[in-house]
């Protein structure tokens, strides 16, 4: 497994996910492990969901959606040979997520997220990404990354579609 994070490498964003520069975010990290994408996280005491030993369902999603994300666009840079602190940025926004909750994921361990490529197009990236606790595959998504030009920015990204 790679020992510098995706996130440490080009990620120098505020996302509540996986931004680095988030002093309130989950900080998730992401790694290649072949051509797999693999995140643990430690949940914390907060992030419960009505049953206090449970995780939160849209924390599951936002783990889901950051960790995929954070894949496709390394997975870009991969693709085109160069480091990912090189210029022009390459960016991803979520097209689309799909949550399936199979388990309920206890709070008090860590999870495992294991994100593959299903599909590499240049302006769509498809992922599965799975979250596992305990041993147990307790919720899956899939997620459709969109590609966006270098010049979009978290400033304008309101105003302009990608």
């Amino acid at each position: 497994m790679e020992r510098t994070a995706f996130q440490d490498q080009s990620f120098d964003c505020d996302c509540w996910g996986c931004g680095r520069r988030n002093d309130y975010g989950l900080g998730i990290k992401s790694y290649w492990s072949g051509d797999e994408a693999v995140c643990a996280w430690q949940p914390k005491e907060f992030h419960i969901a009505g049953p206090r030993n449970v995780l939160n369902g849209g924390i599951i999603a936002t783990i889901i959606d950051c960790h995929s994300i954070c894949t496709a666009v390394a997975a870009a840079y991969r693709g085109e040979g160069r480091a990912m602190d090189t210029d022009p940025p390459i960016r991803f926004v979520t097209g689309a997520l799909n949550v399936s909750y199979l388990h309920p994921t206890a709070i008090d361990r860590p999870v495992t997220l294991r994100a593959t490529i299903l599909e590499a197009k240049p302006k769509k990236t498809v992922l599965r990404c799975s979250v596992n606790s305990n041993g147990k595959e307790t919720a899956r998504g899939e997620v459709v990354a969109v590609r966006v030009p270098p010049e979009w920015s978290d400033e304008d990204a309101g105003r302009r579609d990608p």
